[in-house]
């Protein structure tokens, strides 16, 4: 067991956001236990990282999955100090269109997996003293795009799931949303890729953006451990928009259209 260092469980870090936060924390002298279905990807970093890193293959939006996880995570290191939920995946249909199934897939794994985790980490990280909750939600938790109504959804409520957590943990335990704009992530690239223009999609959104360009998953994970340090320990409860200024152009066209009218 090791016991020296903060730990960090991260979901949906074998790739893109996720991996590029446990990256930031090894870098910075903690250790990062990452949960993830990929056991391809999840087993490089295994590799890459050594000691510093545990990889467990898990279905986050499955209980039984995160409970076995984190006895994994505890009997490894010992403490638990900081949960980035991170886990997602995107599809897109309206109300109509839209399945059951789909509906269910995405509120499991972009909503449940993060009540989940908190719910088998908290403890542990209470136990260590305290620490912080950051739930990677997006900048669709407060703008809206065309058919997306599950992943939409899904994303707003995270910033409710957020403030209560902050409410009812403080003051040991901070929790905080992160809200990404276009993130050059693998899920992404695969988003891109459904659509009957590819092309065409990736330079709308690079454009929706006032910075002209979409994010990196290093600019994420950045401020996901900035938020988790000392240096922001008198936030939470909050939710950051780190989008480009994709939601202030949304919010610009739609002035500039309204003064047409």
């Amino acid at each position: 067991m090791i016991e020296q260092q903060k730990v960090a469980v991260i979901t949906g870090g074998a790739k893109g956001i996720g991996r590029s936060a446990a990256k930031v924390f090894i870098d910075n002298g903690m250790r990062a236990c990452i949960l993830d279905v990929d056991i391809t990807e999840g087993n490089k970093m295994q590799e890459e990282f050594g000691e510093s890193l545990l990889f467990i293959n898990a279905d986050v939006s499955k209980s039984k999955d995160v409970a076995a996880a984190i006895e994994q995570c505890m009997a490894k290191f010992g403490r638990i100090d900081y949960l980035i939920n991170n886990a997602g995946i995107q599809k897109y249909a309206n109300a109509v269109t839209c399945l059951e199934e789909e509906w269910d897939l995405i509120m499991n794994v972009n909503l449940k997996s993060y009540f989940l985790c908190a719910k088998y980490c908290l403890p542990h990280m209470q136990a260590a003293g305290g620490g912080c909750v950051i739930n990677v939600a997006s900048v669709q938790s407060f703008v809206a795009s065309a058919n997306a109504v599950h992943y939409l959804t899904a994303k707003a409520a995270l910033l409710g799931f957020t403030r209560s957590v902050a409410i009812d943990f403080a003051p040991a335990i901070r929790c905080v949303a992160v809200c990404p704009g276009t993130v050059d992530t693998p899920m992404v690239r695969s988003a891109w890729a459904e659509a009957v223009d590819p092309s065409a999609i990736e330079e709308a959104s690079i454009n929706m953006h006032l910075l002209k360009r979409v994010a990196q998953p290093e600019e994420i994970g950045e401020l996901i451990y900035y938020l988790c340090s000392p240096k922001a320990s008198f936030i939470t409860g909050q939710a950051f928009r780190i989008d480009g200024g994709l939601g202030v152009a949304i919010d610009v066209s739609v002035k500039e259209g309204q003064k047409k009218k």
